[in-house]
């Protein structure tokens, strides 16, 4: 019986030749990921349950970007605890502050390849699917059953297969194609199942912008999202092997099909306080905003930074907003330092926050305040998740952003230009 990448992994990690869509599983875990706002909880519910050592150290990553640097006494206490228990437990894989958001850390150094089974105390680690790998968000006393056994079960899900066909059109982004879904779909379209992605369009498809897409497929409800291991894979990877799965079988049973057809978008915006009431930009065109947000773990890369800069080259920001860029880890604001992308965004009177997950999930860094709007690159646009609930948050792609920060309102990328796709 053909397998889907869940299905092929989750076998794999449970030592059996073959599961299905509903079969509960035992599987071991590959690697996990723990940031900063459960680090320190999690290493107290170690110690409290007698747990001196876990079950494989190079297999754990601990990093502190959501209060990156800490923005009170309290969270640098929290910070010393969480490099106490780093020390304690002997955990070599610690990304301290200014390393960059989580996600983006555990692609870019390496932790995540085509096939592996990857747990994290974070909803959007469904970007590890970008690679082929099975990556999804778990409670912190989940984690600590992992971190104890390096095992957890799993209610293998059902595959929803999503055909990407055509070519992405002037002005319009990956992330206004996952807006599409998003918007088409709705929030709890795939509660507890798999997307898959495929079609004669996904050579196109960079790293980049599959990173964006899985990242929101979470905003979907998916338990996992993947991209097959392609030649777009390898060379990301750049040359580094694996023994996973790579890709569905050919015959493969999939719980659904939707299709994705590039032709036909236009750059989207997700409208508060949902993620799946998108709209064309141009539907609501002119609607003052108050602050501009370009960053993370959707849409903090070098290609997303470039894309502002190049909307932005030889302007000015619009006095009455405040643009704020947070690069999603130090190697991407190192080269973007090094390619001028900083110069260019700073001369146009950006704000160049440190790396880390900065505003977009409202722990400090450019809160709003009553009656604020902002339109920004991240995931979420819930009430109050910026600051005030009074406050609105718009969703969109680097383009638009930074087309709306130029123009001090919901702008079309398309009327400045902003012709490259991210």
């Amino acid at each position: 019986m053909g397998m889907t990448l869940a299905e092929k992994i989750l076998a794999r990690a449970a030592g059996q030749r073959e599961v299905s869509a509903g079969d509960f599983v035992t599987a071991r875990v590959d690697f996990c990921m723990v940031h900063d706002i459960f680090a320190a909880s999690l290493f107290d519910l170690l110690e409290s349950a007698g747990i001196d050592r876990i079950w494989d150290p190079g297999r754990v990553a601990v990093v502190i970007d959501h209060f990156s640097p800490p923005p009170s006494a309290a969270v640098a206490g929290l910070h010393r605890r969480i490099r106490d228990g780093v020390r304690k437990f002997g955990i070599p894989h610690f990304y301290d502050v200014g390393s960059g958001i989580c996600h983006q850390l555990m692609v870019e150094r390496g932790h995540v390849r085509p096939g592996m089974l990857i747990v994290a105390t974070d909803s959007h680690t469904t970007t590890y699917g970008a690679l082929a790998a099975a990556g999804t968000g778990i409670g912190t006393s989940e984690m600590a059953y992992v971190l104890a056994t390096g095992t957890l079960w799993f209610n293998v899900p059902s595959t929803v297969r999503c055909e990407v066909s055509g070519s992405l059109p002037d002005g319009v982004s990956w992330k206004d194609a996952v807006l599409s879904l998003l918007g088409r779909l709705g929030s709890d379209f795939a509660q507890y199942q798999s997307l898959e992605f495929a079609g004669p369009a996904l050579p196109s498809l960079e790293m980049a912008g599959r990173l964006t897409i899985a990242n929101m497929a979470v905003e979907m409800g998916a338990k996992f999202c993947f991209f097959p291991a392609d030649e777009v894979t390898r060379k990301f990877l750049r040359g580094a092997v694996w023994d996973g799965p790579m890709s569905p079988d050919p015959d493969a049973h999939y719980g659904g099909v939707v299709s994705l057809e590039l032709n036909r978008l236009e750059p989207l915006v997700a409208l508060p306080h949902r993620v799946d009431d998108v709209r064309p930009v141009r539907d609501v065109e002119g609607v003052p905003i108050d602050q501009a947000f370009i960053g993370s773990c959707t849409n903090g890369r070098l290609e997303d930074l470039e894309v502002a800069a190049r909307c932005l080259s030889g302007r000015r920001v619009h006095p009455g907003t405040r643009l704020l860029v947070a690069p999603a880890s130090r190697a991407i604001y190192e080269e973007a330092m090094r390619r001028g992308i900083l110069q260019v965004l700073t001369e146009a009177g950006a704000v160049i926050l440190p790396p880390g997950c900065g505003p977009c999930f409202g722990g400090h860094l450019g809160l709003l305040g009553e009656g604020e709007r902002c339109i920004g690159t991240h995931n979420r646009n819930f009430q109050g998740r910026m600051g005030s609930p009074q406050a609105e948050v718009y969703l969109a792609s680097p383009a638009t952003v930074a087309s709306s920060a130029l123009y001090g309102r919901i702008t079309d990328p398309r009327r400045v230009g902003a012709y490259v796709h991210s």
